[in-house]
């Protein structure tokens, strides 16, 4: 099969990380890069090699020329590019958070539907390499069926001294790391029937939340914590690590700092590293999200390439996108809110 042709809209901060992986990605390149900021075009046009380089998506998309459009830009924009995208019936890759609002996403998931076209979305933590350890111990029945579980990131970095204009929205943390923790979530154990958060800001600098912990009433009746947080002073800093742990009926899984995966079961324990690999162009500690950006952009292309659907479909996300609106109304309402509700 021939070479699928991308275009990436985008060249901030986070979009760097996907050039370098559609590089590596075995059966897709990219052609072509759009960007409004002149400075930041030239410096990944030239820093990636790229000729073709566009102000304006419209114009880029008139010119066509290429297979699907990955999109990297801030939320506000995603809608009216991914719609786009569908009138060109053009298959799109849309970087998280899907929407600004719920409906914004039912929107695009049901634009891209009618073009007939795929979209995904750029949901890359659950393609970490100790995120997919822990769901294939789990999956092999080492312990049973799980009942309980933990999804924790807890971190003091400075995220924003990259992306500054995350301290300045009034969402911040749900919306831009807790979205991740409430998919790999419902990656492990599954959908959301109900949830119940709580939120604060620690921070005076900034706007939004930065710090929340939800509970979630799984519909196969297992309970689950997600807590998130970029107000936690540790003695040794676990960013970018999610750490988790999942209790069943026959034994336990742990996922502790530095990637130990301890699998407790009827047989006793095993101790394994589940680290992810430092790619050429990565650096610690960024590693373990820029291979999951490889593993992300090359299952887009594998399922462009056979057809399939992807795991992070537009349809799939709505479920993690209402998670992280039900959240929001949760800790607002200090009332537990109906996920089915919710997605109506």
């Amino acid at each position: 099969m021939a070479e699928l042709r991308g275009a990436l809209i985008g060249c901030g901060f986070f979009a760097i990380n996907q050039m370098h992986a559609w590089r590596d990605v075995q059966g897709a390149r990219i052609v072509a890069i759009c960007d409004r900021d002149p400075e930041r075009l030239k410096l990944v046009g030239d820093q990636f090699g790229m000729e073709r380089r566009y102000a304006d998506a419209a114009a880029m998309f008139a010119d066509g020329g290429f297979d699907f459009v990955d999109i990297a830009t801030t939320v506000a924009s995603h809608r009216a590019l991914v719609e786009m995208a569908a009138s060109y019936k053009i298959p799109a890759i849309c970087q998280k958070p899907f929407a600004t609002t719920l409906s914004d996403a039912k929107a695009m998931v049901a634009a891209c539907a009618e073009a007939g076209v795929p979209l995904m979305v750029h949901e890359n933590f659950r393609w970490q390499t100790p995120i997919q350890a822990v769901k294939a111990a789990l999956q092999s029945g080492a312990i049973g069926e799980p009942f309980w579980g933990r999804f924790s990131f807890r971190s003091g970095y400075d995220v924003f001294s990259g992306q500054p204009y995350l301290a300045e929205g009034e969402r911040f943390i749900i919306e831009d790391l807790g979205i991740h923790t409430l998919d790999i979530a419902r990656f492990i154990l599954g959908d959301v029937a109900s949830l119940t958060a709580r939120t604060k800001r620690v921070n005076p600098k900034i706007k939004g939340e930065d710090v929340a912990t939800i509970l979630l009433d799984h519909e196969n009746g297992a309970t689950s914590i997600v807590d998130v947080s970029y107000a936690s002073k540790l003695a040794t800093e676990p960013f970018p690590e999610t750490l988790i742990e999942l209790d069943g009926t026959k034994g336990s899984i742990r996922l502790s700092q530095g990637y130990r995966l301890e699998v407790n079961g009827p047989d006793g324990a095993t101790v394994s590293d589940a680290s992810p690999q430092l790619l050429s162009w990565a650096s610690r500690p960024w590693h373990n999200i820029q291979e999951s950006v490889l593993a992300i952009q090359q299952h887009w292309t594998d399922r462009l390439a056979d057809g399939g659907e992807t795991s992070t479909s537009g349809a799939d996300n709505l479920k993690t996108f209402a998670l992280v609106e039900a959240a929001y109304e949760s800790a607002a309402s200090r009332r537990v809110v109906d996920i089915g509700a919710t997605l109506k």
